[in-house]
């Protein structure tokens, strides 16, 4: 029984360290798309732009509505990481340590 746990708490780890790097992505493509260095009119950034938004935003969102954007800066991609950090944490100390 220990190591299904411990299997599954490594793929957890998997998938948080994957959604870690979605929201990286997000934030890089984010700022790209407002500087004007991709053009959304394309249909191939059109679509990896609503991939990240689809992945990103309902997290994003709950976020905002306790937090709201701080002089013009959205500080809701930080929260949802630090947020991430601190579950692998935790469970990397309850389970596999």
């Amino acid at each position: 029984m220990d190591s299904i746990v411990s299997a599954l708490v490594e793929v957890i780890l998997v998938v948080l360290n994957l959604y870690t790097w979605v929201i990286v992505g997000s934030v890089i493509v984010s700022w790209l798309v407002n500087f004007g260095v991709i053009n959304i009119n394309n249909q191939f950034a059109r679509s990896i732009v609503g991939a990240l938004y689809a992945l990103t935003e309902p997290l994003f969102s709950q976020v905002r509505r306790i937090l709201p954007p701080f002089g013009g800066l959205d500080l809701s991609p930080i929260i949802v990481l630090l947020g991430i950090f601190f579950l692998e944490r935790l469970l990397v100390r309850a389970f596999l340590l």
